[in-house]
């Protein structure tokens, strides 16, 4: 644990998407979790009371809106109101994984944009901040008109690559479609690879059609690169064409493991060697599997807060690899 932190006024409440993550950032902090309880009314009614008086303090809550991610959110959003009532000076969101964000403009005619709809949502209950960790699509930060701090992963996940040998001309990191080639070409920075890209083809939701291999990746180990893995559709069917295309091994990365429907039965049985992912989503025991390398996010938002309360940047944490 670092040195305590010295500001009295600063406190981290978490909610019941990720309690570990919590834990793991209030250390890194030096302080420890604010007491608060969440219970349910008969009818599924969420109730929430706060524990200790936070009368002119600056809030840190920590809540991912993932999976049940109505229950999570709406937890999320009574909990702000409920620290605004109480006379809270500061109320920072941390969102690891920001549910809705793949809603985040009209694919198809009288569509929602979902993402701007929650992002309205946490500003009218009462945030004053949002701090975000490898948001679907960057421009969500446009969405909200409170300060919105977006972190990124690629420097954790380039570290374990790094520490595991993954570096130079040997390995080659691989954006599963066009719109991650940002993301990919960061995290080839950081490891001295060159990329390649997986040009394909989605004729409907969570169906990925693979149609070809921008780039070399025969006689390389290849990385997927991606901010989640869903259903793992994409990713298998990526997987099994780099590999098809005399790539030696294939390991996968991605900051935000949704897990959904089949996801770790066609991981377990696919070529990939090994699953690179974040816990910025708290992984039940039957979604966690053999291949799966968890990297904690909880050191990297620990600092990202502690920068934010001494009015620092935060962007030294992502523009440079991340050192324990």
């Amino acid at each position: 644990m670092p040195d305590h932190y010295s500001d009295p006024k600063l406190k981290i409440f978490a909610l019941n998407s990720n309690k570990p993550l919590a834990e793991k950032i209030a250390a890194e902090v030096g302080v420890e979790l604010g007491k608060s309880s969440v219970k349910r009314f008969s009818d599924g009614e969420i109730q929430i009371n706060i524990e200790e008086s936070i009368r002119g303090d600056d809030i840190y809550l920590v809540q991912s809106t993932s999976n049940p991610v109505n229950d999570n959110l709406m937890e999320l959003l009574i909990m702000i109101d409920a620290l605004r009532r109480a006379s809270a000076h500061t109320i920072s969101v941390v969102i690891p994984y920001y549910g809705y964000a793949r809603q985040d403009r009209k694919a198809r005619s009288r569509e929602p944009i979902t993402a701007k709809l929650v992002a309205n949502m946490l500003e009218r209950a009462g945030a004053d901040r949002v701090l975000a960790l490898d948001l679907h699509a960057a421009q969500i930060q446009g969405f909200f008109d409170i300060p919105v701090d977006h972190l990124m992963g690629a420097p954790l996940l380039a570290d374990y690559f790094l520490s595991n040998g993954y570096a130079g001309e040997d390995t080659v990191v691989v954006s599963p479609d066009h719109g991650g080639v940002t993301r990919a070409r960061k995290l080839a920075e950081f490891l001295k690879a060159p990329i390649a890209i997986i040009d394909k083809r989605r004729p409907r939701p969570n169906v990925a059609e693979v149609m070809n291999i921008v780039g070399k990746v025969d006689g390389k180990r290849a990385i997927i690169i991606d901010d989640m893995i869903d259903t793992a559709g994409t990713i298998t069917l990526a997987s099994a064409a780099l590999k098809e295309a005399g790539a030696t091994e294939v390991v996968v990365a991605a900051t935000h493991a949704i897990f959904s429907g089949p996801a770790v039965e066609r991981l377990t049985n696919s070529v990939i060697k090994q699953v690179v992912v974040t816990d910025s989503i708290q992984l039940p025991e039957d979604k966690q599997m053999d291949k799966l390398q968890i990297v904690s996010v909880g050191p990297l938002l620990g600092r990202a807060i502690t920068r934010i309360q001494e009015n620092k940047p935060v962007s030294p944490l992502f523009e440079n690899r991340f050192k324990k």
